[in-house]
């Protein structure tokens, strides 16, 4: 470690632990602390920790998800301008506290819909009862919302996960390995978009990614491109075929 790296973590750690109390999260100390650049500040601390642990964001981002439920009268829908709050993709994750009639406000994570307390966290270890009025995403939202909707940013931790083994042959992964999601987006949209909402979010996170060898990816999208292309074409001969289809799906 060179010198001025050794000095500029002395001071950051001490600014760090001016600010501390027996109720910041352990872990995140820990976390903060074995870094090669301390964070100097408390919310650092907890941005670096969520940003190191992108599944465990992903896990805790869905559960919240579900303590909150689908609001009343929700339904995932598709806008056509971003002024209605909308997704304009299926790709994208269905978010209904970030749509005008749905909206909690502040102190409320726009992606969860949970309360948000002090430094971007999901409980409240002040317990104060005090949401931060200033915060409308959760620390770990955040994260998991950077992994749903570019996971291949974290090709490198996915891969660990899996072992180095590509779910589809079992082979090694090579350097031109890819993220794929396993249920098509496109079939989530088709033939899965009326099942709860938290349930929905499944499909953009952990359960649904897996890294596969670069063929194996060529392959499987071109057998996706086929069933879109059937999908068309029984839409265009008869449009009451595609839903039958659904159903028997």
């Amino acid at each position: 470690m060179s010198e001025w790296r050794a000095e500029r973590n002395k001071k950051a750690r001490a600014r760090l632990e001016r600010c501390l109390t027996d109720l910041f999260p352990k872990a995140v100390l820990a976390h903060a602390l074995r870094q090669p650049f301390v964070p100097p500040t408390q919310r650092r601390a907890v941005e670096s920790y969520w940003r190191h642990h992108p599944l465990r964001a992903d896990r805790l981002a869905r559960a919240l998800a579900a303590e909150s439920g689908s609001p009343d009268g929700w339904a995932w829908r598709l806008g056509t301008d971003k002024a209605s709050g909308l997704a304009l993709s299926f790709r994208m994750p269905p978010t209904p506290f970030r749509e005008a009639p749905y909206v909690k406000g502040p102190g409320h994570c726009c992606i969860c819909g949970q309360p948000v307390y002090r430094l971007g966290w999901h409980c409240d270890l002040w317990q104060d009862g005090k949401p931060n009025r200033n915060a409308t995403w959760h620390a770990c939202c955040v994260v998991a919302w950077q992994l749903w909707t570019a996971p291949t940013e974290h090709l490198k931790i996915l891969k660990r996960r899996q072992e180095h083994r590509c779910r589809t042959t079992g082979k090694r992964l090579l350097k031109t390995s890819e993220v794929d999601h396993r249920t098509p987006l496109f079939s989530v949209w088709a033939d899965r978009r009326d099942r709860p909402w938290p349930e929905l979010l499944g499909y953009w996170g952990t359960p649904n990614l897996q890294v596969i060898n670069r063929s194996a990816h060529v392959e499987k999208c071109s057998q996706e491109a086929g069933q879109r292309a059937r999908r068309r074409a029984l839409s265009d001969e008869d449009p009451h075929a595609l839903d039958q289809s659904v159903d028997a799906a």
